[in-house]
């Protein structure tokens, strides 16, 4: 365990470097000052008890060692004390003193604390950084296997988990093993007999400590996993709600919910209750271990082959009993540890997932298209079975080139393998003879505007979801891609035009509206590449007339790859090629491919039907 939570202090603590210092110093400083506020428990307990009835005279320093000219003028000045005003105002000052201690001890406890602060909620926000980043960065295909209700799982449960967990645990795992170290060396000082018997006693109960915490991180992974499985069937539900009413599938959704639920509530009370016995656990052996020292302390003295004395016996107790609580604190936080580890291993599984789409080490600088795009022999798979088989096209520059084919030909992935959202396995793409691989990803996916089937948009105003991925756009501009999208009349329609809040995923506007503001997004981009995929096909006649038309603004003067179910939006393309099975079986314009009465005309055919 300890292997594992030192690797991710090692990943994410190097940034706070300077406060991991000073709390180390302010703890070391804090036990310190604990054992000397102990410590002056002997001489209150001597004068309580009356002891030490030996006399004292004052030593110059450096006639002896520090701590025996230290220890005895303290005993001269407190016995002169005793003399001149009595035991009770001994006691007072030796009271102060401890106060005084004590007051110093929790203020640098205070201040070990406070600088472990940003530590915590600083890891913990780069942590969430660095999953988001990830996540944006990683392809589309890892997607199309990770089920987004656990992916979000992961960002939110499993690294809040984290949080509550092993950077709560931060602090006591640097502040107890330095107070357990610190204790136990000034336990061996004061007896080494005893300290040994007291050494032989704790391994028994971290071996019992060890073996409940290892099953803890087993059933903490598979209640994070069972949660990830929980959010998605949230997720999917709210996606699907319409359909799950459609088809009055309430009961089946909700029996599976629960079944997953209930799964969930028996893994999260097996750990609770595994953490719950800790505390009592780790009390009954502590108190176990410190009877069983009283016995043999106790026996060592009344024997009088003891090195140490009475009031020197309870300042030991003392300082063992004040072990036992950072040995039962650092248990405590092995527990939490354990539990966040399962949920890091979740989190690490977004962490080093490997995006295979990456710029070459020396890329080729390409901002524009001059001549065509070029497919080259290309032959692609998502998992076992090949999409697309050898596929090449030519497609020139300001010409719009048309894929039909059934559903499931491989229309959609050509378009996918052009911005390099997956990778072509065989052949190559080029634009002006230049492979794609061999420029930047940023650079590449400059030169393209999307507009798909589903128009994405976010939950903001019409403004910033038609300036998304442009920088410094101004109204005026803003405006002009609207009207050239068919999409002005309806926003100043609305409350607050431009800045008026679309909903989530543009839910407030119709279907037709929504392929509008997408269409002026891209109009605004002013791509020479345009990729659309079936922008059209789930729109109503009207609709379609006004997106039709706005494409066709769009359209104009640009390379463009149409994607179409609806044959009669790409009539007019340059050219169109007809796929089936992944393969192209025909190409030509609307008449040619008309006229050789195959594939083509079949799918016009059924469509007039």
């Amino acid at each position: 365990m300890m292997k594992d939570f030192i690797k991710i202090l090692m990943r994410f603590v190097p940034p706070y470097k300077k406060y991991l210092f000073l709390n180390i110093f302010f703890n070391i400083l804090s036990t310190i000052l604990s054992l000397f506020s102990f410590a002056l428990l002997i001489p209150i307990l001597e004068i309580l008890f009356k002891i030490k009835e030996s006399t004292y005279t004052y030593m110059e320093f450096g006639s002896a060692s520090f701590k025996d000219v230290f220890v005895n003028n303290f005993y001269y000045y407190i016995s002169q004390q005793i003399n001149q005003y009595g035991g009770g105002s001994a006691l007072m000052i030796l009271g102060a003193g401890l106060v005084f201690m004590t007051f110093l001890k929790t203020g640098t406890s205070y201040l070990s604390s406070y600088f472990m602060i940003p530590i915590r909620s600083g890891v913990v926000r780069d942590i969430r950084n660095y999953v988001f980043k990830k996540v944006v960065s990683l392809p589309i295909g890892f997607f199309t296997t990770e089920r987004k209700g656990d992916v979000m799982a992961r960002m939110t449960g499993d690294v809040a988990e984290i949080e509550n967990s092993i950077m709560s645990s931060l602090d006591m795992m640097f502040k107890n093993p330095i107070m357990i170290i610190v204790y136990l060396t000034t336990m061996f000082l004061l007896s080494w007999q005893l300290t040994l018997f007291v050494l032989i006693l704790l391994p028994f109960s971290g071996y019992i400590m060890g073996k409940v915490g290892k099953t803890l991180k087993r059933s903490s992974f598979e209640a994070q996993q069972q949660w990830g499985t929980l959010m998605s069937q949230i997720e999917e539900t709210l996606g699907g709600l319409r359909i799950i009413k459609a088809f009055n599938a309430e009961p089946k959704i909700k029996g599976r919910f629960f079944k997953a639920n209930q799964r969930f509530f028996k893994l999260t009370n097996r750990i609770s209750r595994r953490q719950a016995l800790a505390h009592p656990m780790s009390e009954f052996l502590g108190t176990l271990t410190i009877a069983i020292v009283l016995w043999f302390g106790g026996s060592l003295i009344l024997s009088g082959h003891s090195s140490i004395t009475a009031a020197s016996f309870i300042y030991y107790l003392v300082i063992f009993y004040s072990i036992i609580n950072p040995a039962k604190e650092f248990s405590k936080a092995a527990y939490a540890v354990q539990k966040g580890l399962a949920s890091m291993q979740r989190v690490d599984i977004i962490l080093s997932a490997q995006n295979p789409i990456q710029d070459p080490e020396k890329p080729v600088v390409k901002q524009e298209m001059n001549r065509q795009i070029e497919y080259r022999n290309i032959s692609f798979k998502y998992q076992t079975d090949w999409v697309l088989k050898n596929v090449s096209i030519t497609i020139p520059k300001g010409q719009t080139v048309a894929l039909v084919g059934q559903s499931g030909s491989g229309k959609s992935t050509m378009a996918d393998l052009l911005p390099r959202f997956y990778d072509v396995e065989v052949g190559g793409i080029y634009i002006d003879d230049v492979n794609i691989k061999d420029m930047k990803v940023h650079d590449l996916r400059s030169m393209m505007g999307n507009v798909n089937q589903e128009a994405i948009l976010f939950n903001d105003s019409f403004y910033n979801n038609i300036t998304f991925g442009v920088e410094n756009a101004t109204m005026e501009q803003v405006i002009e891609a609207a009207k050239i999208a068919n999409a002005h009349d309806f926003i100043i329609a609305t409350e607050d035009g431009y800045n008026t809040n679309i909903g989530d995923r543009g839910c407030r506007l119709s279907g037709g509206q929504r392929q509008r503001i997408s269409i002026a997004r891209a109009i605004l981009k002013n791509p020479p590449i345009l990729i659309l995929d079936e922008a059209t096909s789930a729109l109503d006649t009207e609709s379609e007339r006004l997106v039709q038309e706005a494409l066709e603004n769009l359209m104009r003067n640009r390379t463009t790859i149409v994607i179409a179910h609806r044959l009669s939006t790409i009539k007019d393309a340059h050219k169109i090629y007809v796929m089936h099975e992944g393969e192209i079986v025909e190409s030509g314009t609307h008449s040619e491919l008309m006229a050789l009465n195959k594939y083509y005309k079949k799918l016009v055919d059924m469509q007039k039907v």
